[in-house]
């Protein structure tokens, strides 16, 4: 089935004005199954795509009639794909790694979202950790905490931070973070907010070879702290009960 779910070769992209046509009528294998939803759907593709003479694997994400209400767009909503697209504007503008956007169009109802795929990266939760040696775990903890840091010292929630969504690799002996699945995103009122609804989550769902070492340290690299203060002790209280409270 997934073999059958491969990328296939279009020569070039198409020419601007031709470019949202052609996209929504691409006649392409579903990478999963589309979701349905009020009316409407939403649906991705895997092409490989020729781009400024190099060939690069990407996903194509289309939608109809498929919308998300928020604090702005109450009434008529927002389709989802364009409120990610532009939350992943808003993380590339902070320096914050995410995907790589190729195209965004947006016409009446209709959406559609090209971005990058993250090959020769796995998701947090499909990799082996188990299998690191002591250092590749420290250096994957630092760069993860400090990531999840710079997002939360902006006020910004992820709201659906699932190891699932979180993609890594190891590229010369330092590690390459993504964050994925920007729907949800939104900014807080109070860093806090953002970071005891985040961490919680991610604590709650990391692997099992994650050891108890391993998650102190990354709150303590997380705080910037060599040793546990009552601040972090508090916090690491707060992410037990809550996690506790969602098992439930």
């Amino acid at each position: 089935m997934r073999d059958r779910l491969q990328a296939t070769l279009i020569t070039k992209m198409p020419r601007e004005l031709d470019r949202f046509k052609f996209f929504w009528q691409l006649d392409a294998p579903w990478f999963e199954p589309p979701n349905q939803r009020r009316g409407g759907w939403s649906g991705v593709c895997k092409l490989t795509l020729e781009l400024e003479g190099e060939s690069a694997a990407v996903f194509i994400k289309r939608q109809e009639n498929h919308q998300t209400r928020t604090w702005r767009h109450w009434l008529s909503g927002i389709p989802t794909f364009e409120r990610e697209f532009l939350n992943i504007k808003q993380l590339e503008a902070l320096n914050i790694p995410t995907l790589a956007p190729i195209y965004f169009a947006r016409q009446k109802d209709k959406a559609i979202l090209i971005t990058r795929a993250l090959d020769n990266f796995e998701s947090l939760d499909k990799l082996n950790y188990g299998q690191l040696d002591t250092m590749q775990k420290w250096g994957l903890i630092r760069t993860l905490a400090i990531t999840i840091r710079k997002m939360h010292d902006n006020r910004l929630q992820h709201n659906c931070l699932y190891p699932k969504h979180i993609f890594v690799r190891r590229k010369n002996r330092e590690w390459d973070i993504r964050l994925i699945d920007l729907e949800n995103l939104r900014r807080k009122v109070f860093k806090r907010q953002a970071m005891q609804r985040d961490l919680s989550c991610l604590a709650r769902h990391l692997p099992e070879t994650w050891s108890l070492t391993d998650r102190m340290r990354f709150l303590k690299t997380y705080l910037s702290e060599n040793r546990l203060s009552a601040r972090a002790k508090n916090l690491w209280r707060q992410i037990a009960t809550k996690s506790a409270r969602k098992r439930r």
